[in-house]
């Protein structure tokens, strides 16, 4: 380190006087007693007074309000404090000055800026301060999951466990798979598991496999440098790994990823590292992996269209997603929370499904589950010319299908009823004789074989 060597005492003194006069900040410095030893030009200048004439004088006579003379005594420094100097708030520093652990005296600091002014730079402050975090929360909302466990509706057994391993697997970092049909919220699901994780601060990554041309998934997962291909650009692109560095990537339609890709996609999940197109650096990344395919995967493997080693990896926590019609008495549950999301979405006010519509869905196979619902109620809502969804407000087909339920309600009344009506006579011609077999068959009009029949239908001893 470079410094000046100043050998001669007096000027070395000189020297730093005027260091401390050229400082824009009035200085003043006291020995133990509180006496005057320095007083700068620029505060001299300030209180309309001359230096040189305050020099042995007690702090307090030139500067009634000082506390120069008690951090003296004290020995304990006072930052950023307030001070009335010359009719103005000024920010004061008084700092004591120790040798061998005893004070020698007191270095003081008087800011030229009147208080208010800090006062105003400090709220400034503070609204920078509320954006900032307020842009951050916003940030973080804009790239993490939309969705959380409680946007899973339904009370069944069957979701009910579903979301409870998924819950689970939120609190590790092994790569999940959801497995399920169509429409029955695999990417609820992923976003779910992100949110409850350690990972929530952090991007929510998705791509959809079957969505990217063949020739183009490599460089949207992996991302490429400059020039790296035609049409790559001068700037290039970070893959979605890199992007989702310390959060989570959600692979949907894994099954449709091409087989030359599986390798590569496995050698990411094993090594933690990506490498772009056209580059030679290699790149760690820190990401959970969440899969998701309505496909059999396991069939895909043994028809050679899936590799074995990256399905056991990519399977290390399995989640099979039951469809609406395994778990229908969650349908009224799933339709009503539906209509209030379609509701805000389209500004309308659709207040109540109709039971008779209610018991049509819970009939209904609905084999593009969730998602199939989902546009049948905005197709109704977009049309609808009352608060409650009605039976005429249904589509021709599902109008139809309540026909059919009518139907299928009557027969099962009626034999119901006959069955009933059937048990009451058995009941009565037993009792009437006294559990003679012969005389009951007789009084009921059919053979002894045909009674021991019905009795055994019925369970009667």
């Amino acid at each position: 380190m470079n410094r000046i060597t100043i050998s001669d005492p007096v000027e070395k003194v000189h020297f730093f006087e005027a260091v401390l006069d050229n400082m824009h900040n009035g200085v003043m410095i006291v020995d133990p007693e509180g006496k005057i030893i320095f007083f700068s030009k620029t505060y001299g200048k300030f209180l309309g007074i001359d230096p040189g004439e305050v020099i042995g004088k007690h702090c307090r006579e030139v500067v009634p309000s000082t506390r120069m003379d008690i951090v003296a005594q004290t020995g304990k420094a006072e930052i950023n404090q307030t001070q009335r100097i010359a009719g103005q708030e000024m920010i004061v520093q008084r700092i004591p000055i120790e040798k061998n652990g005893k004070v020698i005296g007191v270095f003081g600091q008087i800011i030229f800026t009147d208080v208010r002014d800090v006062q105003t730079l400090a709220r400034k402050l503070n609204v920078l301060e509320s954006k900032v975090e307020f842009y951050e929360k916003e940030l973080e909302s804009l790239r993490s999951s939309k969705y959380t466990f409680k946007d899973i509706v339904g009370e069944s057994t069957a979701i009910n466990e579903v979301k409870g391993l998924a819950l689970k697997a939120s609190n590790t970092n092994s790569p999940v798979l959801l497995l399920g049909e169509s429409g029955t919220g695999k990417e609820l699901f992923a976003h779910a598991i992100h949110f409850a994780s350690r990972r929530r601060p952090f991007p929510f990554i998705r791509l959809n496999c079957a969505a990217i041309p063949k020739d183009l998934l490599e460089a949207e997962l992996f991302g490429y440098e400059p020039g790296a291909f035609t049409g790559a650009g001068s700037k290039g692109k970070p893959g979605k790994f890199e992007l989702a560095h310390r959060g989570t990537i959600f692979l949907d339609e894994i099954s449709d990823l091409p087989l030359e890709m599986q390798p590569k996609l496995l050698r990411v999940l094993e090594e933690k590292e990506v490498e772009r197109i056209g580059g030679n650096q290699i790149t760690k990344v820190d990401f959970r992996l969440i899969a998701a395919t309505g496909e059999n995967l396991a069939r895909a493997v043994k028809q050679g269209k899936f590799r074995k080693d990256l399905f056991y990896r990519l399977s290390v926590i399995p989640l099979t997603i039951p469809p609406l019609r395994e778990r229908r008495g969650d349908i009224p549950l799933v339709a009503c929370h539906l209509t209030k999301r379609i509701n805000k979405e389209m500004g309308v006010h659709v207040t109540e499904i109709s039971p008779e519509v209610l018991n049509i869905f819970q009939n209904y196979d609905w084999t593009g589950n969730v998602r199939e619902m989902a546009n049948l109620l905005e197709r109704i809502l977009s049309t609808i010319d009352s608060n409650v969804i009605k039976l005429h407000h249904l589509p021709i087909f599902f109008q139809n299908k309540a026909s059919e339920l009518i139907k299928r309600d009557t027969f099962t009344y009626l034999k119901h009823l006959k069955e009933e009506t059937e048990k009451e006579a058995l009941v009565y011609a037993i009792q009437v004789s006294k559990n003679n077999k012969n005389q009951a068959a007789k009084l009921l009009g059919i053979h002894r074989t045909a009674l021991y029949q019905k009795l055994k239908k019925y369970n009667f001893s």
